[in-house]
Order: structure tokens, then C-alpha cells, then sequence
């Protein structure tokens, strides 16, 4: 989505499985400026996924989250502890200072 004055108003999309997530990004790869996803998930993990939707929309930013810590992750060789990362459990208000940080508002 697009910013107007100084609102930080953003429509969510919300998806149940991966490969909702990517048909929502086929359909609507204009608004779409980020993706929050859990690291392991059935079918697909979050880098996958990430992966996939970022050939639609290469300038998609990611957050990822888990219950595992980051360090968990990244020894298991899923992820670079350097991405953008929330161990679950969060709350809003992290998560939309997560938001804000990776979207540079």
C-alpha cells in the first residue's frame, strides 16, 4: 500500500497456508510491500515461501517469526540470524515496531 499525509494505515492480507500466500501475491502484486511468515510450516517454510513470492514481487520486504529462537533457526541452517526476525510469542507492539523498522516509515 501507499501512504497518504501521516497515516500508518496498511491493509492486511491474511493467508492460511503458503500456497494461498502466493496466489494472493499473484493477484494483487501492486499493494503488496511485505510478508510476515512463520519459519516452519507444513507444505512449504517461510524462506521457501519468501523465495517464491519474491519472484513476483522482488521488492517485498520479510519478517519472519518462530517459536524457536533465532539462533535455533540459523544453527539448523534455515535462516541468517541478520533477517528481520520476532520470537513468538510477541506482542502487537512489537511486531508494529518490526513493521516500521523494515519499511522504513
Amino acid at each position: 500500500g501507499h501512504a497518504q499525509d501521516d497515516t500508518d494505515e496498511r491493509a492486511v492480507l491474511t493467508a492460511t497456508t503458503p500456497a494461498q500466500a502466493v496466489y494472493l501475491a499473484e493477484k494483487d502484486s501492486k499493494n503488496i510491500d511485505l510478508l510476515i511468515t512463520d519459519v516452519v510450516m507444513s507444505g512449504m517454510n517461510g524462506i521457501e515461501l519468501m523465495e517464491k513470492i519474491h519472484t513476483i514481487i522482488p521488492a517485498m520486504k520479510c519478517i519472519y517469526m518462530s517459536g524457536y529462537p533465532a539462533n535455533v533457526i540459523a544453527y539448523h541452517g534455515v535462516m541468517d540470524e541478520a533477517v528481520n526476525f520476532l520470537e513468538k510469542p510477541f506482542s502487537i507492539k512489537t511486531v508494529a515496531a518490526k513493521v516500521r523498522e523494515v519499511l522504513d516509515l
